[in-house]
């Protein structure tokens, strides 16, 4: 019985290495941290949509992201095209402390949040 339990631990170690692809990534989307004050995410929004390039075509009146009509919301949209379109140049989700990496969607509704592996 006790050369089994050895046995079962390297096949199931096995089968964790393995299932998971080797160098591969999980995705991830840049959104905005709940914590974070509305002034505060106003002016990396700002900065986002201007200085920093994203595009925030999809977060004005009558677009697919502009429900909820929330800093927070219009944030996160900016946050991660911005990263997306960047993060393979050096750009990151840090926006002055005031986003965080997700591994789950945020997508919602009309409003389909960009990944690029």
């Amino acid at each position: 019985m006790s050369s089994v339990l050895p046995r079962i631990f390297v096949a199931l170690l096995f089968l964790v290495i393995t299932s998971h692809k080797s160098g591969a990534q999980f995705e991830q989307w840049c959104i905005a941290d709940e914590q974070t004050p509305d002034e505060e995410l106003q002016k990396a929004l700002d900065w986002a949509c201007g200085k920093g390039g994203a595009d925030c075509r999809k977060i004005q009146l009558n677009e697919p992201c502009y429900l909820p009509n929330t800093v927070k919301d219009h944030a996160s949209y900016a946050f991660n095209n911005y990263y997306q379109k960047f993060k393979n140049k050096g750009g990151t989700c840090y926006f002055n402390g005031a986003a965080m990496i997700t591994e789950l969607d945020p997508s919602h509704k009309s409003c389909q949040f960009e990944y690029i592996p």
